[in-house]
């Protein structure tokens, strides 16, 4: 493919411990980075984009979304902002209409959902299954999904049907449930917490999916504290998602432990829970990611932009750990090198801001400033 010289970087932030963040820069890509450095060094490519002093990143990477749905969540929305209790089993509401829609349905849906992410700079999405509930819903939601985003997660340990037996349940997730979406997906995830499933309903969903292979993901301390972050923890998860509700042991433990804890900020402000507790989280020393956790019932956002400004403004990030925290540590989440950062050879998912600097996500809350994205080197917008 062509190469593409983006020159008049006013502020460019890599993500490499080496090459840090760069003032009047350049960059030069095809399919991958190819070089980074001073804007008077930049060496000659195919195409040539000035942005006249805007600051570029690398595409946001969103490491935990819900976008194979059908059905509206509206009602469940205006009940819970005029003081009704979140809870799990609203994912219910979902699931019937998610069986009942074809897979041209649910796959416009879900082009519909990436097409408007990358449009607000995000350029590498995982989804998860977990609205079929059935071995053939869970196999095509899988399947539909594979076919546009960047990374598959099986969920369906997202919640015990109406009227099934638990146990019974999960028996058929870790059996024939698994077999049908395995080849489809690289991860297996669970819904850890009360209304959902238990630790070792959970343990059984997370070894089964490790022994065919799969990695692991955690929903866990959403509603409270609980198991999920000690189990995710235990078996070597690459992520723990939600993390509201955490004791000073569970802060330890991901401190001490390479298992990401991706913070979903938009579903706690959604569903009116607290915000989870990022700043204590970056002191001990763990790796905080954020995602959009983009869903019809709790947080029906495809904007990482907005999550930024609210770790920022609320939750006591800087700008820097923000945007790391969705980008570079979003890909940790993921366990992928080849994205979330801007260095030789990375994949070339390029962010450009209408705007001097990464600042402008906080100072300017709301305001949407994605000026260019290209991904793996293609003109996106």
């Amino acid at each position: 493919m062509s190469s593409t010289l983006v020159t008049g970087i006013g502020e460019l932030t890599t993500n490499d411990p080496e090459l840090g963040r760069l003032t009047d820069a350049a960059l030069v890509f095809g399919e991958r980075v190819e070089w980074v450095g001073p804007a008077s060094a930049a060496p000659a490519a195919d195409v040539r984009v000035d942005v006249a002093g805007r600051a570029v990143l690398p595409g946001w990477v969103d490491s935990h979304t819900h976008l194979v749905f059908a059905g509206d969540r509206t009602a469940e929305f205006e009940a819970r902002v005029a003081g009704a209790p979140y809870a799990a089993g609203g994912i219910a509401v979902t699931v019937g209409a998610t069986r009942a829609a074809s897979d041209d349905d649910l796959a416009a849906t879900l082009r519909r959902h990436v097409a408007e992410a990358v449009a607000q700079g995000t350029t590498t999405v995982e989804t998860k299954t977990g609205y079929g509930l059935t071995v053939a819903d869970e196999e095509r939601s899988a399947r539909i999904a594979a076919g546009h985003v960047d990374e598959v997660t099986f969920l369906g340990a997202h919640l015990v049907p109406p009227g099934a037996d638990a146990d019974e349940y999960v028996s058929l997730v870790v059996g024939e449930m698994l077999d049908a979406v395995a080849p489809h997906v690289r991860w297996a995830d669970v819904f850890c917490e009360r209304g959902a499933f238990d630790a070792d309903q959970s343990r059984a969903v997370l070894t089964a999916a490790r022994a065919r292979g799969l990695g692991l993901r955690v929903h866990g301390n959403q509603l409270g504290e609980g198991p999920g972050v000690r189990l995710a923890v235990e078996l070597g998860a690459a992520s723990v998602d939600h993390c509201t509700h955490l004791s000073a042991a569970d802060v330890d433990a991901l401190a001490g432990s390479d298992t990401v804890a991706t913070l979903l900020p938009a579903c706690d402000l959604s569903t009116r829970q607290p915000l989870p507790p990022a700043r204590r989280l970056l002191d001990a020393g763990a790796t905080v990611a954020l995602a959009s956790n983009c869903n019809p019932g709790s947080s029906y956002t495809t904007s990482l932009a907005y999550c930024v400004a609210t770790a920022v403004l609320q939750m006591r990030l800087t700008v820097e750990e923000a945007v790391t925290a969705a980008t570079l540590n979003g890909a940790r989440a993921l366990r992928r090198a080849d994205v979330g950062h801007l260095s030789p050879g990375a994949r070339a998912d390029v962010h450009v801001l209408d705007a001097p600097s990464t600042t402008h996500l906080a100072y300017r809350p709301g305001v949407p400033l994605t000026h260019a994205v290209w991904r793996a080197g293609v003109r996106r917008r």
